[in-house]
């Protein structure tokens, strides 16, 4: 390589001038463009020069050369270092048969692969056999120890307990889980679902420190019986998924029969249209008979469109107003929950029976589906006054966290409370959001639950104590990935109940888990 483009390494000298410190001429390694650096550090590689050379000419530390030579050759290994073939050794797995009945257990649980499914990947993968038993063996004797931590675990920590029955073949499975923790403190199968064995199995909770505030769940007439005899004096809630699942589900019968009576009345309207064409001047004879039938399939059509939009407009208000959190009071929402039923069964006799027994079943569950408000009324009437403020102002802002952050009316009304609140709107706020995460009206966390059970209850026709007692130690030890809720994302339900940190589920198991060699 020449020594060409040297000249635009080349820093003019100028005659010494005497200047204050604070004036004084920065360092020519720092007034050096890139391409300059550039340039230095090719022919520092290329030996055009000696760097001493070089440093002289440009008024810089040999230091400062060799960096850059240093810089521009990590920048070349890099660009021409060869890719990782697919077949290259990325880490050696030392295959032992701990580490098999770990795989074996993950296999099971985490990847909800059958017993033959695990044969069939360590024969086709790791070219390695086992057996049927051999993998039942290994799944079973993970069962006493997973007893063991299940029955460690003191109960006196929850405060809403969620409850709720899955059927497996016919057979009930009972199932409890907190709604702040996603912790599942039942999880058992039994041969009925009646009101004695779900007191049974209350009673022997209780008995491990299980004394909530409260328990939501359905309207099943075993599980409220189970409740009151083992668990008296515990406030008793009502779900609303289920009565606002049920009030859609109707809507939408509506909606498609009136979409169903808007194509019949096209339909006669689009025949009336033919017989009055081939009539010419004069009507032809049947053309009155059309003509009724089109205004009798307009007023059918008619009185189903009002019929549907009078039920969305009930099943709006009893959904977003009467059993929202950011509600009215509570009387006010007894109030409007009765007239709302009313209503409903008003217009009863016009849609399917099911809606008469739907609103027979909301007024016997009134108060258990209104329970959360009355306690939502005391919550507010305590902020209230430990911040000096009025409950209505209280409620307003309720109502405002509760709704969607895409909603504008939300910051609207979050900036006329705050008007009001100046200083104290931060911890008010705070306060307000804690209540409404506390607040819980469904038992939505148990529905998650079963339908994360399904997966596993469909591999077997026959569940057994034992596999629901490993399930359950899995759920409760196995790492939350995502969450709505910062704090709960890579902790555990057992970590999230108790504070405490726990080892891996598989270390707890007194397995040692592989880690590859730095």
């Amino acid at each position: 390589m020449s020594c060409q483009g040297m000249d635009s390494l080349y820093v003019t000298q100028s005659p010494i001038v005497l200047a204050s410190p604070a004036q004084s001429r920065p360092y020519a390694a720092h007034t050096l463009s890139p391409g300059q650096r550039q340039q230095l550090a090719i022919h520092t590689l290329a030996g055009t020069a000696p760097t001493t050379t070089l440093a002289r000419r440009l008024q810089v530390s040999r230091k400062f050369v060799t960096r850059q030579a240093k810089i521009a050759r990590q920048a070349l290994d890099d660009a021409f270092e060869p890719q990782p073939k697919n077949d290259q050794v990325l880490f050696h797995l030392p295959v032992t048969k701990a580490w098999l009945r770990q795989f074996v257990l993950a296999q099971v649980l985490i990847a909800r692969c059958s017993y033959r499914g695990v044969i069939e990947i360590l024969g086709d993968l790791f070219d390695y056999s086992i057996s049927l038993g051999t993998v039942h063996n290994i799944v079973h004797a993970a069962v006493a120890p997973a007893r063991v931590i299940n029955d460690s675990y003191h109960l006196g920590n929850i405060s809403v307990g969620a409850h709720d029955e899955i059927f497996q073949a016919g057979e009930p499975v009972l199932v409890g889980i907190d709604a702040h923790t996603f912790f599942c403190y039942l999880l058992r199968q039994a041969d009925h679902c009646d009101g004695e064995t779900w007191a049974l199995h209350l009673m022997e909770l209780a008995d491990r420190g299980f004394a909530p505030e409260a328990v939501v769940a359905d309207a099943g007439s075993g599980l409220r019986a189970g409740h009151e005899l083992g668990l008296p004096g515990v406030e008793y809630r009502g779900d609303i998924f289920h009565c606002i699942r049920d009030l859609q589900q109707e809507l939408a019968d509506l909606e498609k029969h009136a979409y169903d009576e808007l194509e019949r009345t096209e339909q006669q309207r689009q025949k009336w249209e033919r017989v009055r064409r081939q009539g010419g001047r004069w009507p032809a004879p049947n053309a009155g008979d059309e003509a009724r039938r089109l205004r009798f399939a307009a007023k059918r059509s008619d009185a189903a469109i009002a019929l549907y939009d009078d039920m969305a407009t009930l099943v709006d208000w009893l959904r977003h107003d009467v059993l929202a959190l950011g509600g009215p009071c509570y009387d006010n929402r007894v109030a409007l929950f009765d007239f709302i039923v009313d209503e409903l069964q008003a217009r009863g006799r016009h849609c399917s029976q099911r809606l008469s027994r739907l609103c027979k079943k909301l007024t016997n569950q009134r108060d258990n589906l209104l329970a959360f408000a009355r306690v939502l009324d005391g919550e507010l009437d305590r902020l209230a006054g430990r911040f000096g403020a009025p409950v209505d102002l209280l409620r307003r802002l309720l109502g405002a966290v509760t709704r969607s952050e895409r909603d504008w009316r939300r910051w609207s009304a979050e900036s006329a409370v705050q008007a009001c609140l100046r200083g104290r709107f931060h911890a008010v706020r705070c306060a307000v959001l804690d209540l409404a995460t506390r607040t819980v009206r469904a038992s939505s966390l148990v529905e998650n639950l079963n339908g994360r059970l399904r997966p596993y209850f469909t591999l077997r026709r026959w569940l057994g104590p034992a596999y629901l007692e490993l399930l359950q130690f899995f759920l409760n030890h196995r790492r939350l990935e995502r969450s709505d809720r910062a704090e709960r994302v890579g902790k555990t339900p057992a970590e999230l109940l108790t504070g405490a940190e726990n080892p891996h589920w598989l270390e707890l198991l007194g397995y040692t888990r592989f880690r590859r060699a730095a």
